[in-house]
C-alpha cells in the first residue's frame, strides 16, 4: 500500500488554440515531465485544447462547438497515449463532448497512466448565459491508484455510459473528485463530491474576468467545509487571471501561483484527510462526525430532501469517524 503523498502538478497555462495541432499539447507535457519526473498526476485548466481568443468574440461559440467530439474519438485516444507515454494520471483540461444525442458538454477527462480514459464528468453549473454548454447530470469521484504499474486496463467509455463512481471500493487511492470553474460557486457541488469520498477536488478553471480573488476565497472555504484537499488550477495570462492554488483538509494554503505559466507542484496525502477528519479540523471541529445515532433528520427543503444523521459521512471514512461526546 502506498505511504507517500501523491505529487500533483498544476499546468497554469495559456490556452492552446482550439484548431492547434495536437503536438502543441504533447510537447508541453514532455517538457513538464522532463522538469517534474517526480509528478503522479498533471493537471491542465478548463478548455486547454480549445482556446478561442484568437477569434472574435461573435464565432467563438461556433467554433467550441464545431471542435466537439465523442469520448471514442482518435482525438481522445491521443490523449491517452500522452498519458501513457509518460506513466501518468492526466487531466488535459476539458474538452468539447458531443453527446451520444448530439448535446454539447463541457467535460473533463480523466486518463490514467496505461493510457485509458478512467472517468468523464460533464461540466453541472455552465456559466450562464455566456457559455453554450449544456449541463451534466453526474458527480464523478474516481481512483486515483498509488502505482502506475497496478493501474487497472481501462477503456473509454460510451458516451453515454454512467460516470466513474467506484472510489470507495479503491481504499489504498486518491479518490478524486471532478470540478469545474464555476461548480465551486455551488457548494452543494463540492460537498456531495466529499460525500461520495473525495480526497481531492481538481478544479481546472477558465476565469478571464476579475473574480478570481473570490475564487481563491471559495477553494479555501470549500476546502474547510469538507476536510478535502481543493485545487484549483487556472489559466496564465494575459488570457486568464492565473492564480492557481492548492489547499490542504484545513483550509491552509499549499501552493499559490502568480499571473504568468507556470508548474504548481503539491503532495496529496489521503492519510492528511483521514486525520483532519477524525482529529478535527485545528484539533477542534469534525463536521463529518456532527450527528449522533439518536438525532432526528433535518429537513432541506430547498431541496425537497433533508439531511440524515445515518448517511452524514463521507464514503471511504465512514468507519473513521464518529459522533462527537
Amino acid at each position: 500500500m502506498r505511504s507517500a503523498p501523491f505529487a500533483v502538478g498544476l499546468a497554469q497555462r495559456i490556452p492552446l488554440a482550439v484548431d492547434a495541432p495536437l503536438e502543441m499539447f504533447a510537447d508541453d507535457v514532455d517538457a513538464t515531465m522532463k522538469e517534474h519526473a517526480e509528478l503522479d498526476v498533471l493537471v491542465y485548466p478548463e478548455l486547454h485544447l480549445h482556446g478561442t481568443e484568437h477569434l472574435p468574440e461573435a464565432e467563438r461559440p461556433a467554433a467550441l462547438e464545431a471542435a466537439a467530439v465523442a469520448l471514442d474519438a482518435d482525438e481522445v485516444r491521443a490523449l491517452g497515449a500522452i498519458a501513457k507515454q509518460h506513466g501518468i494520471w492526466l487531466v488535459p483540461g476539458s474538452i468539447g463532448e458531443r453527446g451520444p444525442g448530439g448535446e454539447f458538454f463541457n467535460t473533463q477527462l480523466l486518463f490514467a497512466p496505461d493510457g485509458g480514459l478512467r472517468a468523464r464528468y460533464r461540466k453541472m453549473f455552465p456559466w450562464r448565459p455566456f457559455e453554450p454548454h449544456v449541463p451534466g447530470a453526474e458527480f464523478v469521484v474516481a481512483p486515483i491508484e498509488g502505482d502506475a504499474a497496478d493501474a487497472p486496463a481501462t477503456e473509454a467509455p460510451a458516451a453515454d455510459a454512467p460516470a466513474a463512481d467506484d472510489a470507495a471500493e479503491h481504499p489504498a487511492a486518491l479518490r478524486a473528485g471532478l470540478s469545474i470553474c464555476y461548480d465551486a460557486w455551488f457548494p452543494e457541488h463540492s460537498r456531495q463530491l466529499a460525500w461520495l469520498g473525495a480526497d481531492v477536488v481538481l478544479n481546472i478553471v477558465k476565469t478571464t474576468t476579475p473574480d478570481r480573488e473570490q475564487e481563491l476565497v471559495l477553494a479555501r472555504a470549500n476546502a474547510i467545509t469538507n476536510q478535502n484537499y481543493v485545487l484549483s488550477v487556472n489559466c496564465a495570462a494575459p488570457v486568464g487571471r492565473g492564480r492557481s492554488i492548492a489547499v490542504d483538509p484545513e483550509g491552509l494554503i499549499i501552493g499559490e501561483a502568480g499571473l504568468a505559466e507556470t508548474t504548481l507542484v503539491v503532495p496529496v496525502d489521503p492519510q492528511r484527510v483521514a486525520h483532519v477528519r477524525r482529529d478535527g479540523t485545528a484539533g477542534s471541529n469534525r463536521v463529518w462526525s456532527q450527528f449522533g445515532p439518536g438525532d432526528a433528520p433535518i429537513p432541506l427543503p430547498m431541496y425537497d430532501g433533508r439531511i440524515d444523521p445515518a448517511t452524514w459521512a463521507p464514503r471511504g471514512h465512514r468507519n473513521d469517524t464518529s459522533a462527537r461526546g
